[in-house]
């Protein structure tokens, strides 16, 4: 199973792919999405689109990890957060590939073991469960940390099934 994970932001937002073949998962590749920063933002909202869609063509995921909107202080920068996210679900849509939204805390809870991480204790578990010899940027590995809590909760989801059976 291939996994893409995203965290979104309209400024940056951090992309990571994952595969798991046989309970082991292997990094791919990852990095930033980075609109200009004078751009509008509809433009900058594009870029994203555009930038999802040709990783999605050039990776051919199985499935999309997206990090949910969390409480944010800032209704304004909730609503730019969200145009982003929006943005990561269409280009998804677009190439008929599931998605899974996953909060914050359940990110941290499936990487670090607690909920409360902060974003270099997230990178640190993320270097260490890939094997990365080289740090990748904070978004990038929330992304690729996004793609871990998937690949962690679809292996869940197949041990509770064979429970019961189905």
């Amino acid at each position: 199973m291939r996994v893409l994970g995203v965290d979104p932001g309209s400024r940056i937002t951090g992309y990571g792919l994952l595969e798991e073949q046989n309970r082991e998962i292997s990094f791919i590749e990852a990095g930033l999405i980075r609109p200009p920063g004078k751009m509008p933002f509809s433009q900058k909202i594009h870029k994203i689109f555009q930038g999802l869609v040709e990783i999605l063509d050039r990776c051919a995921p199985d499935a999309v990890a997206v990090e949910d909107l969390f409480y944010a202080k800032n209704a304004r920068s909730s609503l730019k957060l969200g145009h982003a996210r929006g943005a990561a679900l269409i280009a998804a849509g677009q190439h008929n590939i599931p998605v899974f939204e996953y909060t914050p805390l359940e990110i941290k809870k499936s990487v670090v073991g607690y909920g409360r991480a902060d974003k270099e204790q997230v990178r640190s578990m993320v270097n260490i469960m890939l094997r990365l010899k080289k740090q990748v940027p904070l978004d990038a590995s929330d992304a690729l940390a996004a793609a871990i809590c998937h690949v962690n909760s679809s292996r869940l989801r197949t041990l509770t099934q064979k429970s019961l059976g189905k």
